[in-house]
């Protein structure tokens, strides 16, 4: 492929490649000329380039290689040297004229053709005068070509008619003449070629659209007749256009003749007989009119309807908008006449077609502004119709009832249409609504006593939509219904009319969040049951009340189980009666009555069964296995119930009645579980058999399910493609199947209370026999899983015999119904996992399927592939695959018919599709041999079809499996794609599909850069380059989808697209829309407010919503800007804005200004067709949403998006631009928009909130914008603002307040007026404003309001304590004295936020609490539920139950957090309390009450609230959900802080231990799901005051009994009692201890043993934890410190060893040197004695500390220091326990002992003194115990030392300290005797060190002793005295070991 790549074509490598490579090689050259020549110059090389294109076109290219081919040479001449193009052109011509008429000299005759019309396109007028030969040579041709020929001679003519213009004036007439006739042309494509040529045509020719205007259109008409979709599109376009061009010519060529225009009712009548009429001529006369000729064809109408659209489009939103009027009443004439209207199916089909004229032109060409004046005039419309049908009735007029049945499409049309305006303006169509002279509702009630059905059910959808988009109508709508029905009982109009509109408005409340008060349910069961018990009274009047009763009683289930539950019992009642109790009642009830009273009981039971069914679908929650079985009971009755019998006695006229009894029969029982009624299988088949075989039924109905049980894939097959198309909604007439397309309300009033199915605009249910035998298909499908394999043998047998039976086209009927049942059964197996049965169940199905893969209707051929690949899938066996598959390729090899080829091709590959790779692999090969044969079948393109679509769904469904035959495939497809004739759309489509399931075959190795991926890849590459230049967009899709796959990731986001969207033709229309300025992007915001398809709408916002995320970031202002634009286009633009973009365009600013989406609509004069519309309120609430988007992709991206100080293109400099779409958002009318710019707002200021104004230190930037914070909120809490805007506002408001970012209060005052104005609204109570919505909206509201307050008071009561732990100091810093007197005023006095929410504390709090217990209690598990109050809560009514608690649950942890600090700051409301029991009686009505006759004491007051928070925060804690926001944690932790430190709870929660250890547990659960260090901080908080409390409870306990004189037993105090064990699950220290240990090891895991023991352990570094981590670690190590204290002396031993190896662990791994010499937080903490923790651990850890850290760390002065201290503090404690004097020497020892001079040193010069005075001292105080010897004895050893590590010149001095000191200790001989035992130990302790040190250090010795005679003495008498017992003792002292450094303590007690 790489060779092709040369300006010349490489002869060479073309001869040396084989035969069917080379069209693909000059195919791929062609690509790249068509690249490379406008770029290069190509003077010299042309002569050789033109002589290779013109060989080129009789080498007979295929189809796409002559387009580029003819564009190449026509590009070649337009920029080279012209003076060879008329030779080129003459040969062309000549080719043209040859006589070979030979099939293979074809391709060459079409590729002269298209160089031809190339050459003309391109280059035009500089052609001269050689164009009339041209033109006559090619009508010539024209005459005697084929259809492939005379298709490409007239798009040839095309393109020579646009390149000469007005130039070829001369020949237009001709042109007009020869292609005239071919419009009615027998081959589509020919007849669309036509109508493309006659379009370029009419351009220029004017007698087109004057004179021949009404034959023109006459040949529309006719060849609409028998087209195809493509036909109709374009013979639309065509006269569409004509008919607008000839009321509104073009300038330029009405200057050249004078022209009579055509006026509009002229051209509105011509178009109207095209509709009414057909293409049958124009009848004069209206003789024939009246006998009522035949009916119009069903092409020509839907063809018409879209030419109708077609000219109003042309003629752009500006005309509509001025014409709105005639053109309104024009379509309504349309759906009047009674042409139109012959059968009931027709009309509806003739009211879709005028539906659809409306809604495209109306929904899509006007703006906000004109769509609510065109509502206004379809109102009067509406009611001028309305008076004309009162006064037909009132008798004036005596042909009434033929008006009255013409008015109802009339006004189905109308109110339909006014509907769908209201919905799609939504919120902004309140003007519409509310403007008196309108008179909308009134308008559309009184069309609710409009005597035809029709009328009064589209009038009761068209309130449905109104209540949807406003929704604060639904409640009064509902309400005035009631009562109208209440008072015109007596008309049977009424009853039924306003039973409409009741139940579709309740059909309705799902789409309204906020619902509607619940006593409406009430009030609809007791209308219903009133009408129920009513309508035997009267029998004018019986039927329709029966049928309202029952349909209020459907509509109310929608309303979901919370409300039905309540009446429930009622139901099942009413449910029963309607049904004889038993056989013997049904029996008698057979002979009795008359057939009106049957027809009133037969109503009656199916409006039970339809109420049932609703019940059913509505309330799965309620279907218990007893209600099931209540239900069961009329059920079985239903089945039982033999109707046809009764018809035979009372008359046919009963059989609709009957079918619907059976419709809501199979209805229901297709939602029940089978199993309920298998009893009754039998009798239940029979009927559904009956029904869909068309047993008892003469017509030849058909079931419409088929095509949605065949596969979506299939579709190209069946031509039900066009279900992707925008002219889905009248296409759907033309579909082959029984009233296709014809849904209507009429055919089944229920469904207007239903929902509607997704996609269409309102409910369409088909007629009644139709949806009953749909209905009986479906249930067949639930019941065949379940029945015996001997009852589904009979019936498939049953089934071949049927179809046997019927003959022609009953029997196409019959065979059609069967095989949607059998589809339905096999997926019902499917579904259920089950068999199809043994052999001979096999074998009956198998015959069944197999002989109608021969039949010619292609839909039953698809039906019957699927059902083989579905027989598979359910059999399952390898041989029974394996011989269906034989069977198939079989009859492939030998058949020759289409019909058998296409049939088994598609069996083959839905066996694959169904089986998947793996078990159909080892078939892969024969099928994919016979597939690709079957695919060269050039001679049937439907062979050629079917082949490719079951070689796509192989290659699909093999997966790598297919990676062998993907090079021979492939070649295949690209064979194909340059043969076959663009004009057979299926087959390219097909090719489509192959390629793209190949290129998800070959997947991520075609980026490789093997030869073979490279060969495969440029192939793929070349086949999507075909498929683009195809004409018809749904070949266009797979091509897109495959152009993003080979790796190429440049414009991804657009293909994405199209990846994502079948909707080809809009997107290519985008794609082809001047892509200018706005980028993609601005096109896609456009193209939002035009589009009216749904998904459509919704791939553009996944696009945008891609597009937004990869590139916002990085073009920051263009798409704020785009954001802003279509926020800023507010509605008052008025209806369409047309911008025309004039060429002098001096105003440049206002250019620049202009709107986006109009940018690239204003194509210039000539292009009308696309008028910009003002953008619509979703697209706004779009832009708003991406506009939060855009705030988050920012802080992901980069934190200086908020940094004022470092300016690039950042979000902070487009703040000003946010607030104002925010504002702009947040006011609109729409309340969704409303809701956007809230969010918006709310962002901002999150976001926002601390960006410092750089140019005012000491402020920040969003000060300046405190106006329009104030404006936007304000609006929301208008009273009439629905309750979930006014919520979200009031988070706003808290959020502003709490932000910080206004220092003024009297600023603040306005945003906190509105929350005080919204806290009277909750302190009014319940009920007393007038209900719009249901009460868990006004719950959601009051939550809202309080949940604000309390984020604001947590904010104040944070200020506050932040200013009262602040020195006092002068705020300011002095550098800004000349502005310090205006900054004194904005100064916040710190406690300034509490002073707002003061006032308001005491209502505030009790609100909070009662809002507390209210979630406390809708927390509680469901098995106690009888627990909670039965008139509910505070601000919660007991039907709304689940509602509420969504409410609460996102609201309740701000109020906990409020309610601990305000319990804090009151001393759990200590002053409070007397004053809340007298203000009972002002409390809501909602708040218990028992409350205020006990009073309670302070004591039980604390111990409720106490558990009320404990509670809470406990159940909360156990298991947050994982989607809880972190905040929710946070909030309850600080609560939880808060509240333990207040002395009351500090004592409760000590006097419960469990309680505390509970809490503990939980808080250790947290940790090990929450991951976020502020929790876990928050955490350690938590337990620090838990500790405290159990502490402080300690201390009271010793004291009490201090003061009770038991001072022994205080040793027993404390945990561990006197054993010193600690039980876990009781101990609180256990549980502390398991949680620090869990922080200390998540964070140090170097300090787990068994890390250290495991063999894959790495010693690491000490090294400095992350600053989070290290105060979490600091925490820690002081809440161990503090538990020893804790402990019973006996306990603290236990836990001691733990607790020191843990905090000299901590020492050890973190004491690092820090870059500043500071300390580490952790080994701050671990040196941090509390004052209660034993000195020794202290010591000791300071030792471990001293000896373990590195020298720098220690030599810092704030450490040494705070050591010495403590060692100091030690030596001077008067402890009685001086062991701990003991260890303080040995401690010291190993200080002083350190290797490291420079740490010993400092040590040594400070407490060696002090430890010499302490031992000197002991002289006169000799120790007591033997403990204070030891003491004596440590000391002396140090000092021992000391002398040792001195230099010889100091020894002396050392020496001259010990040796007195020793002295002294000395008895003299006497005293010895009587000493006590210890102070003999110390004697003797002495002497034996003066015997040693003596030899020692002799000179020194000497020196010393010999300066003081006094010592010498002493020492001499003792020695001599205690001579003999010496010696054995100093030889037993020398041989102990020397003291260890550090402690060596065996652990008790294990918390690993």
């Amino acid at each position: 492929m790489e060779l092709a790549h040369s300006l010349l074509l490489n002869e060479d490598a073309l001869a040396q490649i084989t035969e069917a490579k080379r069209p693909v090689f000059i195919f791929e050259w062609l690509r790249f000329l068509d690249k490379v020549l406008v770029a290069v110059d190509v003077k010299e090389k042309q002569k050789k380039l033109v002589e290779q294109l013109t060989g080129l076109i009789s080498s007979a290219p295929g189809p796409p290689t002559r387009k580029l081919l003819a564009k190449n040479l026509a590009t070649l001449y337009s920029i080279g040297d012209t003076f060879t193009v008329f030779q080129t052109l003459d040969k062309c011509n000549d080719i043209i004229k040859s006589k070979d008429d030979t099939p293979a000299y074809l391709p060459t005759k079409l590729a002269a053709v298209a160089c031809v019309g190339a050459f003309y396109e391109k280059m035009g007028r500089m052609l001269g005068s050689s164009f009339p030969d041209t033109i006559n040579n090619l009508l010539k041709a024209l005459k005697s070509a084929e259809s492939q020929g005379r298709g490409e001679i007239l798009l040839s003519l095309q393109k020579v008619l646009s390149g000469l213009g007005g130039a070829a004036a001369s020949c237009h007439r001709d042109i007009y003449k020869n292609a005239r006739s071919l419009l009615t042309d027998r081959s589509m494509a020919v007849r669309c070629a036509v109508a493309k040529c006659l379009l370029e045509l009419q351009n220029e020719a004017v007698f087109m659209w004057t004179t021949e205007l009404e034959n023109v259109a006459t040949l529309c008409f006719k060849a609409l007749e028998g087209s195809n979709y493509g036909v109709r599109v374009a013979v639309a376009k065509l006269l569409g256009t004509v008919m607008a061009t000839a009321l509104m010519p073009k300038q330029a060529a009405v200057m050249r003749q004078n022209v009579k225009r055509a006026t509009l009712e002229e051209v509105l009548e011509l178009m109207a007989t095209g509709f009414l009429r057909g293409g049958s001529g124009f009848l004069k006369s209206g003789g024939e009119m009246l006998k009522g000729g035949g009916s119009v064809s069903r092409e020509v109408r839907v063809g018409v309807t879209q030419a109708y659209v077609v000219f109003v489009t042309t003629l752009g939103g500006q005309w509509l908008e001025r014409n709105f009027a005639t053109f309104l009443s024009h379509v309504l004439d349309l759906v009047s006449h009674p042409r139109a209207t012959q059968t009931h199916v027709e009309a509806v089909y003739s009211r879709r077609c005028v539906s659809f004229m409306l809604r495209a032109t109306l929904g899509g060409l006007l703006g906000e502004k004109a769509q609510i004046a065109a509502g206004k005039e379809i109102c009067q419309a509406i009611s001028k119709q309305m008076r004309a049908v009162v006064n037909d009735i009132s008798g004036e007029n005596k042909a009434g009832a033929g008006d009255v049945s013409a008015s109802q499409h009339v006004m189905v049309c109308a109110l339909k249409e006014l509907g769908s305006l209201v919905q799609s303006l939504s919120a902004t169509a309140s003007p519409l609504i509310q403007e008196p002279s309108v008179g909308l509702l009134e308008t559309v009630t009184s069309v609710l006593l409009h005597p035809s059905m029709a009328a009064r059910l589209a009038a009761a959808w068209c309130l449905r939509c109104v209540a949807v988009a406003l929704p604060y109508q639904l409640t009064p709508l509902l309400d005035r219904c009631a009562e109208r029905i209440n008072n015109l009982k007596s008309s049977p109009e009424a009853v039924s009319g306003y039973s409409f509109a009741m139940a579709a408005l309740l059909g309705g409340v799902h789409q309204c969040p906020l619902g509607i008060p619940h006593t409406k349910g009430k009030l609809v069961v007791s209308i219903a049951e009133d009408l129920l018990r009513t309508a035997a009274q009267n029998s004018r009047l019986s039927l329709q009340r029966t049928q309202a009763g029952w349909l209020l009683l459907g509509a109310l289930m929608t309303l979901g189980p919370s409300l039905v539950r309540y009446h429930l019992p009622k139901m099942l009642l009413l449910w029963r009666n309607v049904f004889p109790r038993s056989q013997k009642e049904l029996e008698a009830e057979k002979a009795r009555g008359d057939s009106f009273t049957w027809q009133v009981t037969l109503e009656g039971r199916a409006g039970a069964l339809c109420a049932m069914r609703s019940f059913v679908a509505h309330c799965p929650e309620l279907l218990t296995e007893d209600v099931i079985r209540r239900l069961m009971t009329p059920i079985e009755c239903a089945m039982t119930m033999i109707v046809p019998a009764i018809i035979k006695v009372h008359g046919a006229h009963l059989k609709a009645s009957a079918a619907m009894v059976r419709l809501r029969l199979y209805d229901i029982l297709a939602l029940l579980p089978p199993k309920t009624y298998e009893g009754s299988f039998n009798a239940l088949l029979r009927e559904l058999v009956a029904e869909f075989t068309l047993t008892d039924n003469s017509a030849n109905t058909t079931t419409s399910l088929l095509r949605s049980l065949c596969h979506y894939d299939d579709s190209v097959l069946m031509g039900s493609w066009l279900q992707e198309t925008d002219h889905k909604s009248i296409e759907d007439q033309l579909q082959p199947n029984s009233a296709s397309g014809s849904g209507a309300l009429e055919h089944d009033p229920s469904s207007i209370y239903l929902r509607v199915p997704v996609g269409e605009a309102i409910p369409g249910p088909l007629p009644l026999g139709v949806s009953v035998i749909d209905a009986s298909v479906a249930l067949f499908g639930v019941v065949f899983p379940h029945v015996s394999f001997k009852h589904r043998l009979q019936m498939l047998d049953h089934f071949a015999e049927c179809i046997k039976q019927a003959k022609g086209v009953r029997q196409q009927a019959v065979q059609l119904n069967i095989f949607t049942a059998v589809l339905s059964a096999l997926k019902g197996l499917a579904e259920n996992k089950s068999t199809l049965g043994p052999e001979e169940v096999r074998k009956s199905a198998l015959a069944l399927v197999m002989g109608a893969l021969d039949n010619p209707n292609p839909i039953l051929r698809c039906a019957a592939g699927e059902a083989l690949g579905r027989m598979a899938q359910v059999v399952g066996e390898a041989t029974f695959i394996a011989r269906m598959a034989q069977t198939s390729f079989d009859k492939l090899k030998s058949a020759r018919d289409v019909v058998s080829r296409t049939g088994h091709s598609l069996a083959l590959g839905c066996l694959h599709r169904y089986v998947g790779g793996i078990g159909s692999g080892q078939h892969l090969k024969t099928s994919v041999s016979i597939l690709l044969a079957l695919a060269q079948d050039g001679s049937s393109h439907e062979v050629q079809t079917w082949a490719l679509h079951s070689l796509a769904l192989i290659v699909d469904s093999s997966g790598p499996m297919y990676r062998g035959y993907v090079e021979p495939t492939l070649s295949l497809v690209l064979t194909l794609l340059l043969t076959v004739p663009p004009s057979h759309t299926e087959v390219h489509q097909c090719l489509g599909r192959c390629l793209g399931a190949l290129i998800t075959t070959v997947g991520p190795e075609l980026q490789g850069n093997g030869a073979t991926i490279s060969t495969i890849r440029s192939s793929c590459l070349v086949g999507c380059a075909i498929m683009q230049d195809h004409s018809d967009s749904l070949v266009l899709v797979p091509c897109l989808r495959v152009r993003h796959e080979p790796g190429k990731e440049s414009r991804r986001q657009q293909r994405q697209h199209c990846n994502q969207s079948v909707h080809g033709q809009n997107l290519i229309r985008a794609f082809y829309l001047n892509i200018t300025e706005t980028g993609l992007e601005g096109v896609l915001f456009g193209m939002l407010d035009r589009e009216t398809d749904r998904k459509l709408c919704s791939d553009i916002h996944d696009t945008l919503g891609h597009m937004l995320s990869s590139l916002a970031v990085e073009k920051l202002s263009h798409w704020l800007k785009l954001c802003k634009d279509v926020l800023a286009a507010t509605t008052d633009v008025g209806g369409a804005v047309v911008f025309e973009v004039q060429k002098d365009e001096e105003d440049s600013e206002k250019k620049d200004e202009m709107d986006d989406d109009t940018m690239f609509t204003g194509l210039g004069e000539d292009d009308k067709s696309k008028p910009s519309v003002a953008p619509r309120w979703v697209t706004r609430v779009f832009a708003a949403d991406c506009l939060c988007r855009i705030i988050l992709l920012c802080e992901n991206a980069d934190k200086t998006h908020f940094d004022l100080a470092a300016a690039r293109d950042l979000l902070v400099l487009h703040l000003s631009d946010l607030i104002r779409m925010a504002f702009m958002a947040a006011t609109d009318h729409s309340n969704q928009l409303r809701m956007a710019g809230l969010q918006a707002l709310e962002d901002i200021i999150k976001k926002f909130a601390s960006v410092p104004e750089p140019e005012f230190p000491g402020h920040v930037i969003l000060e300046q914008y405190q106006a329009n914070v104030g404006a936007a909120l304000r609006p929301a809490f208008s009273p009439d603002t629905p309750s979930d805007i006014t919520a979200k506002a009031c988070q706003v408001c808290s959020t502003w307040i709490g932000s910080g970012v206004v220092s003024d209060l009297n600023d603040l005052r306005r945003v906190h007026n509105l929350l005080v104005s919204s806290l009277d609204k909750v302190q009014a109570g319940k009920g007393s404003s007038s209900q719009l919505y249901s009460e868990s909206a006004t719950t959601m509201e009051k939550l809202a309001v309080l949940k604000a307050w309390a984020e604001v008071y947590v904010v104040a009561m944070k200020i506050k304590k932040e200013a009262e732990s602040k020195p006092a100091k002068p705020v300011r810093s002095g550098d800004d004295d000349e502005d310090e007197e205006d900054l004194g005023t904005d100064v916040l006095p710190p406690d300034s936020l509490i002073t707002l929410v003061q006032p308001e504390l005491p209502s505030l709090s009790r609100l909070w609490l009662a809002m507390l217990r209210d979630y406390a209690l809708l927390t509680l598990p469901a098995e106690f539920s009888s627990q909670l109050p039965p008139d509910g809560g505070a601000f919660y009514t007991p039907e709304t139950i689940d509602t509420a608690r969504l409410h609460y649950r996102s609201s309740w942890a701000p109020v906990l957090h409020a309610v601990a600090l305000w319990l804090n700051s009151t001393g759990f409301g200590a002053g409070v309390g007397q004053e809340e029991v007298s203000s009972a009686p002002s409390k809501p009505p909602g708040l218990p009450q028992g409350g205020s006759t006990t009073i309670k004491t302070f004591e039980e007051s604390v111990k409720d609230r106490m558990h009320l928070m404990l509670g809470v925060s406990i159940e909360f804690l156990c298991f947050p959900r994982p989607e809880e926001p972190i905040e929710h944690v946070m909030s309850c932790l600080r609560a939880l802080c808060t509240l333990l430190e207040t002395p009351c709870a500090k004592t409760h929660i000590a006097d419960d231990q469990l309680l505390a250890v509970e809490l503990l547990n939980v808080l250790h659960r947290l940790l090990l799901t929450r991951d976020p260090p502020a929790v876990q901080l928050q955490v350690t908080a938590v337990v620090q005051e838990t500790i405290r409390a159990a502490h402080d409870h300690l201390q009271r306990q010793k004291t009490a009994k201090e003061e009770d004189g038991e001072k022994d037993s205080q040793a027993s105090l404390g945990e561990g009692g006197d054993t010193g064990e600690l039980v876990p699950g009781k101990s609180l220290v256990f549980a502390a201890m398991e949680l620090l240990v869990f922080i200390l090891v998540r964070h140090l895991p170097q300090l787990n043993t068994r890390v250290k023991e495991s063999p894959s352990h790495v010693p690491l570094r000490p090294q400095r934890l992350p600053e989070k981590s290290a105060r979490l670690v600091a925490n820690a190590v002081s809440i161990l410190a503090e538990l020893p204290s804790l402990c019973s002396p006996a306990g603290s031993m236990t836990i001691l060893p733990t607790v020191l190896f843990l905090v000299t662990g901590v020492l050890k791994e973190t004491a690092v040197k820090t870059p500043d010499n500071s300390v580490p937080v952790p080994v701050a903490a671990a040196l941090q004695s509390e004052p209660d923790m034993d000195e020794v651990s202290m010591l000791t850890a300071i030792t471990l500390f001293l000896l373990s850290a590195s020298s720098e760390l220690v030599g810092v002065t704030v450490l040494q220091k705070g050591c010495m201290d403590h060692f100091r503090n030690a030596l001077n404690s008067s402890d009685p326990w001086v062991s701990s004097h003991a260890r303080c020497y040995q401690l010291l020892l190993s200080v002083f002992q350190h290797s490291s001079r420079a740490l010993s040193t400092p040590y040594i010069h400070a407490l060696a003194p002090l430890m010499v005075e302490k031992l000197k001292a002991v002289e006169r105080s000799r120790p007591g115990t033997a403990a204070e010897l030891q003491a004596v004895q440590e000391g002396i050893r140090v000092l021992e030392n000391l002398v040792g590590m001195g230099e010889d010149q100091n020894r002396v001095q050392l020496l001259a300290l010990l040796v007195p000191t020793l002295v002294s200790y000395l008895l003299d001989e006497n005293s010895i005797s009587s000493a006590p035992q210890v102070s003999k130990g110390l004697h003797e302790f002495a002497l034996q060190n003066l015997m040693r040190i003596g030899p020692l250090y002799p000179a020194a010795f000497k020196i010393v002793i010999g300066a003081a005679p006094e010592l010498k003495t002493r020492l001499e008498s003792a020695i001599r005295a205690n001579q003999a017992s010496s010696k054995a003792k100093a030889a037993a002292r020398q041989a102990q070991p020397a003291v260890q450094a550090a402690p060596t303590i065996k652990l008790k007690t294990s918390f690993f």
